[in-house]
């Protein structure tokens, strides 16, 4: 790993940002070694550099800038995109097979994610169950 993704790595943990001298004494480099480090990670637009003062002396405190989840990452559930996006159908959503699907599958993940996968695998069938009965309606 090289130093600027350190230094990266570095502002990343620090949620209410790190001063610029911690950084430098972490890595064990010099103040002119880091203020380029951090003009590069500025002109990446990776983080924001504010002026601050750490124990009587002026330096930077420095922030990582909040990574943009794309919108629609919101519709996504696994590969599968909301079943309602360009839908042209005249339904009603508490009968409509895709998107009792799609939330289902949202479930499915959620509980994955939660680290409940027998629950999540008994959510999939209990989805695949309520498909096969709308279908035979």
């Amino acid at each position: 790993m090289d130093l600027e993704e350190e230094a990266y790595n570095i502002i990343r943990r620090h949620k209410d940002g790190v001063f610029q001298n911690v950084i430098w004494k972490e890595l064990d480099i010099d103040s002119r070694k880091c203020s380029r480090i951090i003009k590069k990670l500025l002109d990446k637009d990776l983080i924001i550099r504010e002026v601050g003062v750490s124990n009587g002396a002026r330096t930077y405190l420095l922030k990582a800038k909040e990574e943009v989840k794309e919108k629609y990452d919101l519709l996504l559930s696994g590969d599968m995109f909301s079943a309602c996006t360009g839908c042209t159908g005249d339904c009603e959503p508490e009968y409509c097979g895709r998107l009792s699907e799609w939330i289902g599958n949202l479930m499915v993940e959620e509980a994955e994610e939660a680290g409940e996968v027998e629950e999540a695998e008994d959510m999939d069938v209990e989805a695949e169950d309520e498909d096969k009965f709308k279908e035979e309606i």
